[in-house]
């Protein structure tokens, strides 16, 4: 994590402070259990939550300055944890954390954080859809050109292409929720998970108080399977945050400049050029997609743990979750603001329609043609031969528009009548369905 990509609500979760809370929480709520059991008394349960919650509520620099001191001597992070609680809870302290293994605080803590985090993540992408969906309906007949291979191909709308990426992160948000589901799982199980010395009814009420399910079989610790999900359902967010930058930094060229980030007053371009508006908001989101995507095999393979436990995937998972969440959360909000304050251009759209001379419109010449009684392979190789003549002289003394060309060749002149072919060559036709694909995607809106 660093400050530049770095949204406060998302650091606040995988800060000391809060995951120092959240151990507490585990290990207050095991005691209750343990105490309504009859496992440790009542008035022990009581007193941890009394005054380990008071300490808890006012953690500060100093205490996890504390902390960090008492782990340079036992090189355990757990145990220094709960050092520095039992100098606060005195006495009761020994009932703290019975019969329970540091797995069962850390992976637990690390579920209600990931949760924390996804549920962060959700509500970036309902932002995100929001705008989406604003946007594309505002353009749901907007024309352009559509392109395949980079070249242009036939028309489409623009509010069609921007329906596209909202199925798309609709699908993602889906995917994020089931892995919200599949990580929120709490294990209290003991060494290697076979509640030799914890009743399994204290595992199910920490759990339940910190809204999880319990884990089918933990061997120590909650299977990485359930991790890995997680981070590839981040990953493949972050896959569609990139495909809609590129879109966005290709739109935005010289060439093309059908629509481009928002230009802040104040704002500059670069250093030496003073006409410059660069995409910086897209290409910096390619980059911070990277950056979430490279969290994904490193979770893959923190599945193959050494038997019941091994601590390979720790330093893996130290790492990859704030860091990818935390970018995550900071890309999604950038992408969100930069598709509301998008600027479009419907009239560079519709000249870049027309610019190749009318060839985009090739396709339904062709099934005109066939309609007419040409067989496929000689309406294909009419209409091929008068669209390479249209774009080989574009802009020269000779050039004539595709229109032009095909009312020049007998084979077209002898078969479809003007209207038919005027008929074909309107953009308009392409918007036919497009309220269909609407309603699909967006329902009645």
């Amino acid at each position: 994590m660093i400050p530049r990509y770095t949204r406060p609500q998302m650091a606040t979760i995988w800060a000391p402070e809060n995951r120092y809370r959240i151990w507490f929480e585990i290990e207050a709520l095991a005691a209750e259990a343990m105490a309504e059991l009859g496992a440790i008394p009542a008035a022990s349960a009581r007193a941890i939550r009394a005054k380990g919650g008071a300490k808890l509520a006012a953690i500060g620099p100093a205490d996890i300055e504390r902390i960090d001191a008492i782990e340079r001597e036992t090189r355990h992070d757990v145990i220094a944890f709960l050092t520095w609680l039992a100098e606060a809870i005195g006495e009761d302290s020994r009932f703290v954390h019975l019969g329970m293994t540091s797995s069962d605080v850390l992976d637990t803590c690390l579920s209600v954080q990931l949760t924390q985090a996804a549920d962060l993540l959700l509500a970036d992408l309902d932002a995100l859809l929001a705008a989406l969906q604003r946007r594309a309906l505002e353009h749901r007949h907007t024309l352009t050109v559509g392109r395949s291979h980079g070249i242009h191909a036939e028309p489409t709308s623009f509010g069609l292409k921007l329906a596209g990426h909202y199925a798309e992160f609709a699908r993602n948000r889906k995917r994020l929720e089931a892995a919200r589901a599949e990580v929120a799982v709490a294990a209290i199980s003991g060494a290697v998970g076979t509640y030799a010395h914890l009743d399994p009814r204290v595992e199910q009420h920490v759990a339940t108080r910190l809204g999880l399910a319990v884990e089918t079989v933990s061997t120590q610790v909650i299977p990485r399977d359930r991790h890995a999900a997680f981070f590839c359902a981040l990953a493949l967010v972050a896959s569609g945050i990139e495909r809609l930058a590129i879109e966005v930094r290709h739109l935005q060229r010289s060439e093309v400049r059908e629509a481009e980030e928002f230009f802040h007053p104040g704002q500059k371009g670069s250093s030496a050029m003073p006409h410059k508006r660069n995409p910086v908001l897209s290409e910096n989101l390619t980059g911070l997609a990277r950056l979430v995507r490279s969290a994904a095999i490193p979770a893959l393979e923190d599945v193959a743990l050494w038997h019941e436990r091994d601590i390979s995937h720790s330093s893996v998972e130290r790492g990859i979750a704030p860091d990818a969440t935390v970018t995550l959360d900071f890309a999604l909000t950038r992408l969100a603001g930069m598709i509301d304050k998008l600027v479009v251009y419907p009239e560079r759209m519709a000249a870049n329609l027309e610019s190749l001379g009318g060839v985009v419109h090739s396709g339904e010449v062709l099934l005109a043609l066939a309609r007419a009684g040409l067989s496929r392979e000689e309406a294909y190789r009419v209409v091929q031969s008068q669209a390479m003549a249209t774009w080989t002289r574009l802009g020269t003394p000779e050039g004539r528009t595709f229109r032009e060309n095909l009312a020049a060749d007998p084979a077209v002149g002898a078969n479809v009548a003007p209207e038919v072919l005027d008929a074909a060559m309107d953009a308009a036709r392409h918007l036919r369905h497009v309220d269909a694909v609407f309603a699909r995607v967006f329902g009645a809106a």
